[in-house]
């Protein structure tokens, strides 16, 4: 008789394990949608500016949203320098991060306030690189703030990789983003909350090597 009930357990902890891992994508939806409404106050030392699509070395309007809101931020001086990140797509003659870098200063924002990160095609990619970019010019012993620019439903993502990567997040969504509208930002939310979970485990991974 005992061996018999044997392989009812297998299916009853396959059960439980699913339930778990269910219940933590639903903490992780709600959590994001949690910090998608976080708006940082305060002063930093960088702002970081998550990349999107530029069309011959015009922003799109995705990727305007955010050097608009960034643009606001400079003004306002709650940092002195802005980091731009993002790669270039197929068929892209400049990278994301340089057509960032021409759309500000054609607004006033001076050469030597604007770090680029011109390789990045992921936000992991990004991030790393950024945090290398600012981790250098600040010196060890120290972890700089930053405000986070990119999209609500982003912010989560970004401020977990920016502290694993030695820096001390502060969100600041854009909030002008033609891809954040109630439509579109369940979609979003989504594939967020599987990205987190690979995005983390691809730096563990990375540093376990």
């Amino acid at each position: 008789m005992a061996r018999s009930r044997r392989p009812w357990h297998v299916p009853l902890l396959v059960g439980r394990l699913l339930f778990v891992l269910f219940g933590l994508w639903v903490v992780g939806l709600a959590a994001i949608g949690v910090w998608s409404r976080r708006n940082a106050a305060g002063h930093a030392d960088a702002i970081i500016v998550l990349g999107a699509a530029q069309y011959g070395g015009r922003p799109s309007p995705v990727l305007r949203s955010r050097l608009d809101h960034a643009l606001t931020l400079w003004k306002d001086r709650r940092a002195p320098r802005i980091v731009l990140t993002g790669g270039r797509r197929t068929g892209d003659l400049i990278s994301e991060a340089a057509a960032g870098r021409r759309y500000l200063m054609r607004r006033g924002v001076s050469a030597s306030a604007i770090l680029l990160e011109p390789d990045g095609r992921t936000s992991l990619a990004s991030m790393r690189a950024a945090a290398a970019l600012l981790n250098k010019s600040r010196g060890r012993g120290s972890k700089p703030r930053v405000l986070l620019v990119s999209d609500p439903f982003h912010m989560l993502r970004l401020s977990v990789l920016a502290r694993l990567h030695g820096l001390t997040p502060m969100s600041s969504p854009t909030r002008t983003s033609p891809i954040s509208g109630k439509r579109a930002v369940l979609e979003y939310m989504v594939r967020e909350s599987l990205a987190i979970p690979a995005d983390v485990t691809a730096v563990l991974l990375r540093r376990s090597r």
